[in-house]
């Protein structure tokens, strides 16, 4: 079979800086034979890539205009990360990337029928499985490592910024939105701690909920690595022994609440837990973000937060310290590079097969599931538009 053009297309959600591509996978698929056509970044900082243009140009890709996907050729496979802009013109390509449609998001049925009507075809990367049912890649480890940064960050602030608020990213990153690389991050973090330890008298205490899967394995590689040590790493064998909400979370000072929600299950921490005369919780990192969720185990807040707002307060009855919650759906945009790096390698073997992709078993379960979440549109499968 011939080989695909892959398109690869740039972002437009606001600060997200990661890129579904990178210049080392882009090179080992141009080795592979594959032709790959990389969107030259945005100019706007808050949409602008990580990976510089002249990094894809210097491994070989060829570079097009940005938002040039929509008039490439319809047998050009476009490969991005979030979802695409708000329109409702029918899909004609073959796609790959994060729609957030099949669990019946809000305007899913909007998403989700500009592909069957453009006779396009979507394959989300959040359900690319292998044989065993485990996705092939995810963000979910850089999503733990920023969010427990962003933790601790919060809780050095409330130590030497009384009543103020955390301000956003842009503050610590010399008004990027990012981090060029983990080490500066560790670095800043190492400083921040240092600083709410002459307040506090101590380092802060983390108890990390999920800490065996991917990203919980994040949070708890981050706190290590800036020497907050002082970790409880809870997974299924802890909470299976009794329901919440769970004392010990509030005797922590820091929360980083890792599970996937799959099911209803009782609150981890809740309005009344939090009056523990002991509590010493100050800040909770809901990597997990079940905001809207019915079933939401930390029904303390409601809202997401965002890099440029990063925390909301709960009100908190008693006399223990400020109670701060983040909430950001995208965190590994924080740290941008490793987590694109991280993210394409997992993903590369996948998009070596697209060639064979009507054989191959990553490939066919994504379309097999396409095609049942086009069924489930009300009114049926919308007709192919001409």
């Amino acid at each position: 079979m011939a080989y695909p053009t892959l398109h690869a297309r740039a972002e437009a959600k606001l600060y997200e800086h990661r890129s579904c591509l990178t210049p080392t996978t882009a090179k080992k698929l141009l080795d592979a034979g594959y032709p790959v056509v990389v969107e030259r970044s945005s100019t706007d900082p808050n949409f602008s890539r990580i990976f510089k243009d002249e990094e894809f140009e210097q491994v070989g890709a060829k570079l097009v205009d940005e938002g040039s996907w929509d008039t490439a050729p319809t047998d050009h496979i476009i490969i991005g990360l979030k979802e695409l802009p708000e329109a409702d013109t029918p899909l004609k390509h073959t796609f790959v990337h994060f729609a957030h449609c099949y669990k019946q998001q809000g305007g899913w049925e909007q998403v989700l029928a500009r592909f069957p009507r453009g006779g396009g075809v979507l394959y989300d990367l959040e359900f690319l499985q292998d044989s065993t049912g485990r996705r092939v890649a995810a963000f979910g480890y850089h999503a733990g490592f920023v969010g427990a940064a962003l933790a601790i960050k919060t809780w050095a602030w409330q130590l030497t910024h009384a009543d103020e608020p955390l301000p956003g990213i842009e503050n610590f990153t010399e008004g990027r939105g990012y981090y060029n690389n983990e080490a500066e991050l560790i670095e800043q973090l190492k400083q921040d701690v240092a600083e709410g330890e002459k307040v506090a008298g101590r380092r802060p205490s983390s108890l990390v909920l999920g800490a065996l899967g991917r990203c919980g394995s994040g949070a708890v590689d981050l706190l290590e690595k800036i020497g907050c040590s002082d970790i409880k790493k809870w997974d299924l064998a802890e909470t299976s022994e009794r329901p919440g909400p769970y004392p010990e979370i509030v005797e922590s000072d820091i929360f980083v609440n890792c599970i996937y929600l799959s099911k209803p299950i009782p609150p981890f921490v809740n309005a009344e837990s939090l009056k523990a005369p002991n509590r010493r919780l100050s800040v909770i990192c809901d990597v997990s973000c079940d905001t809207t969720n019915p079933h939401n185990p930390i029904p303390v807040y409601n809202i997401n937060t965002t890099f440029d707002k990063p925390t909301v307060d709960v009100p908190v009855e008693g006399n223990g310290p400020k109670l701060s919650v983040i909430s950001i759906d995208h965190l590994p945009s924080a740290l941008p590079r490793e987590a694109s790096e991280n993210f394409s390698d997992n993903l590369l073997p996948s998009l070596l097969a697209l060639k064979d992709r009507a054989t191959t078993p990553v490939w066919q379960g994504a379309e097999k599931l396409f095609n049942e979440k086009v069924a489930t549109l009300p009114g049926g499968v919308p007709k192919k538009e001409v």
